[in-house]
């Protein structure tokens, strides 16, 4: 027993250094495989989009369904501002296609099976990286690949986009 206090206490500890992400500091870069087979990166929008990267525990639940749904609804909007949406939870590609064919999500999804994107973010808890799922955390990243918001509503999961659409209307006056 005294050995799993010790790793747990570990994993509290590694997750209090890396959630330390803020505005204004550089977004960690990633490359990942989408649920549709095309690999994707955050560094391939730098200097042509802002990019919202919301990361949510686990597909098919109804917060996480209403989080998705409501990026959905925004998305066309997001869109014409130069905003991309991608999603991350350590669900697998197979429930992440199936999540997004059943929802109408246009947006990518990315798995992230083994955390170590949501652990870049600080976006996994000591238990959900023990249960297998990330927090529901957002980053506003701008196009020079700085976050600009973050955002953070476990149960309030409206709130993700209502607080995007105002961060992504600051970095538009910021950019006229």
């Amino acid at each position: 027993m005294p050995a799993r206090i010790a790793q747990l206490a570990g994993v509290l500890r590694i997750q209090s250094d890396m959630s330390k992400l803020a505005a204004g500091d550089p977004a960690p870069d990633f490359d990942a495989r989408t649920s549709d087979g095309n690999v994707i990166r955050l560094s391939d929008y730098r200097g042509r989009k802002n990019v919202v990267l919301y990361f949510y525990p686990k597909d098919f639940t109804p917060g996480c369904t209403a989080e998705a749904c409501s990026f959905r609804d925004a998305y066309d909007e997001l869109q014409t501002a130069d905003t991309e949406v991608i999603g991350v939870s350590l669900d697998d590609d197979a429930s992440h296609a199936k999540f997004s064919q059943q929802y109408g999500l246009r947006f990518p999804l990315v798995s992230d099976p083994g955390g170590r994107i949501a652990r870049s973010y600080g976006a996994i808890g000591a238990l959900g990286g023990l249960l297998g799922m990330a927090k529901r955390k957002t980053f506003v990243i701008d196009r020079d690949g700085i976050i600009r918001a973050t955002l953070h509503h476990e149960l309030r999961v409206g709130r993700h986009v209502q607080e995007v659409r105002e961060a992504i209307g600051t970095l538009r006056k910021a950019a006229s």
